[in-house]
């Protein structure tokens, strides 16, 4: 019982504070309620056909080929498949989440899988078009300059990261974050 409501202890704090904030007589408390409900609309409209999505990556996209591309020995080009496909997808970060979730479990690299979150979250094309509309290409050039090596960077950091703090099992493999989370 006490594990069912820790799991949802920040939704009850921001349930618990939106009701304060309504008390208190501000408005404040139907904003922040209205927002609520407006990103759980979003979330409701995008998560169903990303989770189609998986399902099909699931399902067409064999095993050997995500370790081969994006694995263990994938090396820099698993890291530029990660960037290509990252940058070419659409929709709110939230929504690569499933999508890494099932490269991971197809074998793909735990770097590669955050280097595809963190460019999905920083280097979308329509979003490199519109940012060389706004503030030209001098400065977008220089922002993806930057902000590439540091994706790269943090994928790297994550992985060596979860690495050393998932101890070895009794066979002596490293064992999994899931697993983890329940020893």
């Amino acid at each position: 019982m006490i594990m069912r409501v820790r799991k949802y202890a920040l939704f009850l704090l921001v349930v618990l504070l939106d009701l304060g904030l309504h008390l208190s007589g501000s408005g404040k408390g139907a904003v922040a309620a209205q927002t609520g409900f407006d990103y759980l609309i979003e979330m409701l409209l995008f998560i169903p056909p990303i989770m189609v999505l998986v399902g099909l990556l699931d399902v067409w996209v064999p095993r050997h080929m995500v370790e081969k591309n994006v694995g263990q020995g994938s090396g820099l080009k698993g890291i530029l498949i990660s960037i290509l496909v990252g940058s070419a997808a659409a929709g709110p970060l939230y929504a690569g989440f499933p999508v890494a979730d099932a490269m991971l479990k197809k074998g793909c690299r735990l770097a590669n899988a955050v280097i595809f979150l963190g460019t999905w979250a920083t280097i979308k094309i329509p979003m490199i078009m519109m940012e060389v509309r706004f503030v030209g290409w001098k400065f977008a050039l220089v922002r993806l300059a930057l902000t590439l090596p540091a994706i790269i960077t943090t994928g790297f950091v994550v992985e060596k990261f979860v690495e050393n703090s998932n101890p070895p099992n009794r066979t002596g493999q490293q064992i999994s974050a899931k697993a983890w989370e329940t020893v």
